[in-house]
């Protein structure tokens, strides 16, 4: 017989380098989860849950051609992710966040097209009712200067920046579909330790 192809790492989903989200009580949070695929989709389903049991938001999406339509969710997530453009971007917003939302949240995708392949990536949210210590001093200063929606609207378009470049960094890793099997499975780590890092930064 031949040598079997494998497509077990052929579908990938991430939420980035970072897997954890620290929200403001009372705040609106992204989440972010893009998904790559080597041969395309069809039919493709996409949930998200809390604490891995909760479904929050689930959607299917036909074709590269449509975007995704609603099966159903939780009232306070939101759709912000666009899948016709250049990149498979299945993000969520949660609204007003309480410290009961603290928790896991998993972004699972199953590909019919590629033998029902599956792969899911989590997120860990904190929820704080003060933002005092954190490693991104930029959400500090623009929330401290600016303040209020305004504040939120650019942190906003910040992360949205950030979800983008995230996706480019993953479209630099769909070389490895070229390998058979690759071996390395990064369901839990998203795209911790990619290479691809140390390439040209992102345009401003």
């Amino acid at each position: 017989p031949g040598l079997p192809i494998s497509i077990a790492f052929a579908l990938e989903v991430s939420v980035g380098k970072t897997n954890t989200v620290t929200a403001l009580n009372g705040s609106n949070v992204l989440l972010p989860c893009v998904f790559t695929t080597c041969i395309g989709f069809q039919d493709l389903v996409f949930t998200w849950y809390f604490n891995s049991t909760e479904m929050i938001y689930h959607g299917k999406i036909k074709t590269k051609a449509s975007e995704p339509f609603l099966v159903g969710r939780n009232p306070r997530v939101e759709f912000v992710g666009s899948t016709t453009g250049k990149d498979n971007n299945i993000s969520i917003l949660l609204n007003e966040v309480d410290f009961s939302d603290a928790g896991k949240y998993t972004c699972h995708v199953k590909n019919p097209k590629e033998k029902n392949a599956q792969h899911s990536a989590s997120i860990l949210l904190t929820v704080v009712h003060k933002m005092v210590e954190t490693d991104n001093t930029v959400t500090l200063i623009i929330v401290g200067v600016v303040g209020g929606l305004i504040g939120l609207l650019i942190l906003f378009m910040l992360v949205k920046k950030v979800v983008l470049f995230i996706i480019k960094k993953t479209q630099d890793r769909k070389k490895e579909c070229l390998v058979s099997s690759s071996g390395n499975d990064n369901t839990e780590n998203g795209l911790a330790g990619s290479k691809a890092d140390q390439k040209v930064a992102p345009k401003a």
